[in-house]
C-alpha cells in the first residue's frame, strides 16, 4: 500500500461491469487506478471501488476468483470502499427483492432494493442536490438502479431523488470510510463524487501514519 503522501493506490473490481470508466475518473482525481481481480492484488490498494453491472455475477466471480473473503474482511477493517449502483448493493447489509443464493460484501448498514426503479427502459438522469459537494446539483444517471429502502443511524444520507414518483427516496449514502451511490458517476463528465472518494481514501491514509507514528513514538519512550 501506498504512504499517506504518495498518490493513493485504489482499485476497481475488475470482474464485470463498467470498469474503464471508473478508471478513468480515479486518474483524474490523482490516484493511482488499477484493476482487481485477485486477493494479492487487493492487498495491494489504499481503497477499492465496486462498479455498475450485475450484481449477482459480480458476486460469483469474487467468490470464484477467491477475492470476496477477503474483501468482506478488509471492508470491516477499515479499508474504503465505494459501490456504485450494482457496487451499492454489494456494500448492503441486506437485500431486498434478490435472488436466494445473492451474496455480498456488506459493512454498510441499509437495507437496498435491487431494481428497484425498473427495467433498463425505465433507465433516466436526474438532477440531484448530493451533501457535501460544492458546485451544484449532481447529473445522475439511473441504469437499473436500487435505491434505499432503509438506512442505519450510523449512516449518512448524501442524495434523494425529488419529484416524481420515487420522489424522496435515498440514492447516495455514506458511512465511515464507505460510500454508495444508486446512480452511474463514472458515465458523466462530473468527477466530484470520485473526488470525494479519493480524498476519503487521502485521509484515511493519513489517519493510519498518524497511527504508525504515535505507536513507533510511544515504543520509543517504552525504551528509554
Amino acid at each position: 500500500m501506498s504512504t499517506a503522501t504518495a498518490r493513493p493506490v485504489v482499485g476497481v473490481l475488475a470482474l464485470q461491469g463498467d470498469v474503464r470508466e471508473h478508471l478513468t475518473a480515479l486518474r483524474e482525481q490523482g490516484a493511482d487506478a488499477v484493476p482487481v481481480r485477485r486477493p494479492e492484488e487487493l492487498a495491494a490498494v489504499d481503497g477499492l471501488v465496486l462498479p455498475g453491472g450485475e450484481s449477482t455475477t459480480i458476486a460469483k466471480l469474487a467468490a470464484r476468483s477467491g477475492v470476496l473473503a477477503p474483501l468482506r474482511a478488509a471492508v470491516r477493517t477499515g479499508l474504503p470502499a465505494y459501490g456504485s449502483c450494482a457496487g451499492m448493493i454489494l456494500l448492503a447489509d441486506h437485500i431486498l427483492d434478490a435472488p436466494p443464493d445473492q451474496e455480498t460484501v456488506g459493512g454498510l448498514d441499509v437495507t437496498v432494493r435491487r431494481n428497484a426503479f425498473g427495467r433498463q427502459v425505465d433507465s433516466f438522469e436526474s438532477e440531484l442536490v448530493f451533501e457535501g459537494l460544492t458546485g451544484g446539483p449532481v447529473r445522475a444517471v439511473f441504469i437499473r438502479a436500487p435505491w434505499v429502502e432503509k438506512a442505519g443511524q450510523e449512516v449518512e444520507v448524501l442524495g434523494r431523488i425529488v419529484g416524481g414518483g420515487a420522489d424522496g427516496r435515498i440514492v447516495a449514502v455514506r458511512q465511515g470510510n464507505l460510500v454508495a451511490t444508486s446512480f452511474h458517476p463514472e458515465l458523466t463528465g462530473d468527477r466530484r463524487v470520485h473526488a470525494l472518494f479519493v480524498d476519503i481514501v487521502r485521509r484515511h491514509l493519513a489517519q493510519q501514519a498518524d497511527s504508525a507514528h504515535h505507536g513507533a513514538v510511544g515504543n520509543e519512550r517504552g525504551l528509554s
